[in-house]
């Protein structure tokens, strides 16, 4: 390990484990050292702090955080980011609030300290440019590099203890534009340019049009490729699987999962089952679950109640074994799922992952690990021990958005949410099914209905930034922009301004439940 102390952006000292004779560098910009050095030492853990912290670095974990090369690791205890608030007004993802408190995924970076492995810059050498601010260097290389596989995160366990002082340095508005401008499509920068005119009343037409004197920055997909994901963290004891399915009415779809089930190379424990029928005196149909011999048991529970959320809160109760396989009653998949899933916890290291899910007219585009930024609860493996204390929040019923709900609770647990493109399932969207009587919602006889729906203004309010509340606003207002607004602009912003206030109403009383 190379440890690089810096400040303001110099390095200060350098400390080396376990390699002798490390050029001295002192004085100079630590963005060049850190490039130097990784073409020097090709198989390194290279390690940047502020020179306030050297007392407070835990040296003794990296190498144990370091389970695979292709990471890169930061910390800052500011509770504002280098990019700061107005990041939210062009980024909408789950990466923009970081829970400092657990590791969280992001690729907002810091130059309080931070890690990597050299040979993830050697790979990427010809697409870094030195760059006289660190914290910019950092966060550009994460921003491309998270997606291409890349695991990027804040890592609070870099610090011995709490920090005792906690400044980040601060984008200026100019360099915010710049990253904007670099590394995002350029409709980004006109939208970020709009929303601070719209909900902060500033026109900083300077620091605009400056960013388009700066070309967008790219990384090689294939670099990081190179670099083989063999992690060396043990997560895997038992083995054992099971799959949780909710089903409505869908008795033939069902079937073929299961014999999809039975003709796995990995086979489950337990295949829960949790059969909803709103008919009053209905029963059970699934009579080829007592007929059939299966290689694995099947537990069923049949409810009165519908609904995804409850039913998948049901199944959760029920499990048993050591992970955990969510799976819809209409999809198809190869019969060495299972079997690839469980090389995919053992390769990355990581307790969640979403396997490619896929329409009939969809093509799958192969690609490496990748760190995600939704959950799907049709298409997606977790490790049991990671639903302590998580469940499928019920103010989501009949509505959009609980899946990604899910998914947050888990982030905000630390645990971190990987799509992985090498298998997949076909979603096959059977037209039976689903709810035979239509849900009775508690805005449908409002006069103004609300819009966008009050469910998925619920996620917005819980987990979004200020800043990305009020981008998604514009971004709602100008795609529903159509003739009504050519003919009467003033009653088309006025009735969108109710529509949008009725979904916040909605989405602030689901939140009391």
């Amino acid at each position: 390990m190379i440890v690089l102390y810096h400040k303001n952006y110099r390095v200060t000292k350098i400390v080396s484990i376990g390699i002798e004779n490390v050029p001295d560098f002192s004085n100079r910009n630590i963005v060049g050292v850190i490039l130097d050095f990784a073409q020097k030492y090709k198989d390194e853990i290279l390690i940047w702090c502020d020179e306030r912290e050297k007392d407070n670095l835990n040296l003794e974990v990296i190498p144990e955080l370091f389970h695979h090369k292709k990471m890169m690791l930061s910390y800052s205890p500011s509770e504002e980011n280098y990019l700061g608030k107005e990041l939210g007004y062009f980024e909408d993802s789950p990466f923009i609030i970081i829970n400092k408190t657990v590791k969280y995924a992001t690729w907002q970076m810091s130059s309080h300290v931070g890690a990597i492995h050299t040979s993830v810059l050697e790979a990427c050498k010809n697409d870094l440019k030195p760059e006289r601010n660190l914290d910019y260097f950092l966060n550009s290389f994460a921003r491309r590099g998270i997606s291409h596989g890349l695991f990027c995160y804040s890592e609070p366990k870099l610090l011995i203890s709490k920090s005792t002082f906690d400044t980040q340095p601060k984008a200026s508005l100019s360099q915010q534009f710049r990253f904007a401008k670099q590394h995002y499509r350029i409709r980004w920068t006109f939208l970020l340019l709009l929303n601070l005119w719209l909900f902060e009343k500033r026109l900083p037409l300077g620091p605009f049009i400056k960013s388009f004197f700066y070309r967008k920055r790219e990384l090689d997909t294939k670099l990081l490729d190179k670099i083989p994901l063999d992690s060396n963290k043990k997560i895997i004891e038992k083995g054992t699987v099971d799959v949780l399915i909710p089903t409505i009415g869908r008795k033939e779809y069902l079937l073929n999962v299961l014999n999809n089930l039975a003709s796995q190379t990995y086979l489950p424990k337990n295949v829960i089952i949790v059969e909803q029928n709103p008919d009053t005196g209905s029963q059970s149909n699934l009579d080829y679950i007592r007929e059939n011999k299966w290689p694995f048991v099947i537990k069923l529970h049949f409810t009165h109640q519908t609904g995804a959320c409850n039913a998948r809160n049901i199944g959760l109760s029920m499990i048993e074994s050591e992970f955990a396989f969510f799976a819809d009653d209409d999809i198809v998949f190869d019969n060495d799922l299972l079997e690839k899933a469980m090389e995919a916890f053992a390769s990355t290291g990581n307790e969640v992952f979403l396997v490619a899910c896929h329409l009939k007219t969809q093509k799958v585009t192969k690609q490496p690990p990748k760190q995600f930024t939704v959950f799907g609860a049709g298409h997606a493996f977790v490790k049991s021990a990671c639903f302590e204390g998580v469940k499928f929040n019920m103010a989501y019923e009949f509505g959009f958005g609980e899946d990604n709900d899910f998914g947050m609770q888990l982030r905000n647990k630390g645990f971190d949410i990987l799509y992985i493109s090498t298998s997949r399932i076909l979603h096959l969207k059977a037209p039976i099914g689903g709810f035979r009587t239509k849900p009775t919602l508690q805005w449908q006889d409002d006069e103004i209905q609300p819009k966008p729906s009050p469910t998925l203004m619920l996620f917005r309010l819980l987990y979004d930034s200020k800043e990305q509340i009020s981008n998604y606003k514009s971004m709602i207002f100008i795609k529903n922009l159509n003739k009504s607004f050519v003919l009467n602009p003033f009653k088309y912003i006025k009735v969108f301004r109710q529509k949008w206030n009725r979904s916040v109403y909605w989405a602030n009383k689901l939140k009391e439940r």
